[in-house]
């Protein structure tokens, strides 16, 4: 057997650091739930005013038992003051979920889910920028974002003229119609995903798409590794999803036919998991609270 001959090039000295550090790319971080916590000069008046309105949130949250479509239980947060919303806004949080609708109701509705999943805060303003409510609400997803979507779209994907070079288009808007066709609303298993990144579609044909299915008013946003992007469009019941990574590169870009948007839902098992996790707050501020 003839010797393995294995080139040794040596480094020169004035080569080598040795501060030198291997440089890794950035490793996506999933958020975790840890207990909010309060300033030592939070005002406890506001806190012991703040704690009533969490007793009676959860005691309707423990009462109601979850359905993805039934509307869960609301608490009226306009009229406290804003020393007690400070309280309340500090100890929810903010979770991974945000939305917005503009313009369609006749008011701007802005929501922000709470570290606990599935417990919103929901609020609107009118045309001048005020605010005209403000409420806790629970559910897999606030009712006036669904409603909003609703109203803003038609119940049958419109008929576009097909601009010059659509190559995939017909075909992808005969499946969309005949989807449409045998979607069932009240089939919570409903759903049909058209996955577009993987389709060979021209820009002739992204344009007929966008012609044929415009945004919509609500806008979703959900934040985990990376982003989802859920926006409704023109037709009742067709969602745009698109999945973005850590470096805000477009990963997934779908189409869902489906009620509600299933990647920014909370499930019963979340509801759950606030109940223990709101009664958990509740008892640490009660505590600190009765300290002072």
């Amino acid at each position: 057997m003839k010797p393995l001959s294995i080139p040794i090039h040596a480094v020169p000295a004035d080569a080598r650091h040795e501060d030198d550090e291997l440089q890794y790319p950035e490793m996506p971080r999933m958020a975790t739930f840890s207990m909010p916590h309060l300033p030592e000069d939070a005002d406890t008046s506001a806190m012991a005013a703040a704690l009533p309105l969490l007793q009676t949130f959860l005691d309707a949250l423990n009462g109601w038992t979850f359905g993805a479509r039934e509307p869960g239980p609301q608490l009226d947060l306009r009229g406290q003051s804003a020393a007690v919303l400070d309280i309340l806004n500090g100890v929810l949080g903010e979770g991974e979920v945000s939305a917005r609708v503009e313009g369609l109701l006749g008011y701007d509705v802005r929501v922000q889910e709470s570290i606990f999943t599935g417990i919103w805060r929901v609020r609107e303003f009118d045309a001048k920028g005020e605010e005209t409510a403000y409420r806790l609400e629970a559910g897999s997803l606030p009712a006036v974002l669904l409603e909003a979507a609703h109203l803003g779209a038609q119940p049958t994907l419109p008929e576009v003229v097909l601009p010059e070079g659509a190559m995939n288009a017909p075909a992808l808007f005969a499946e969309i119609r005949a989807q449409l066709a045998a979607f069932d609303a009240n089939d919570t298993a409903s759903s049909h995903e058209i996955n577009l990144t993987l389709l060979p579609l021209t820009p002739a044909d992204h344009q007929a798409l966008q012609d044929a299915l415009p945004v919509g008013p609500v806008a979703i946003i959900s934040k985990s590794f990376g982003s989802c992007r859920v926006t409704s469009t023109g037709t009742r019941h067709i969602w745009r999803l698109q999945h973005f990574n850590s470096k805000n590169t477009l990963l997934l870009n779908t189409l869902e036919i489906v009620e509600r948007p299933l990647p920014v839902l909370a499930a019963a098992e979340d509801i759950d998991d606030a109940r223990k996790r709101l009664a958990e707050l509740i008892a640490w501020m009660r505590a600190d609270t009765e300290a002072q």
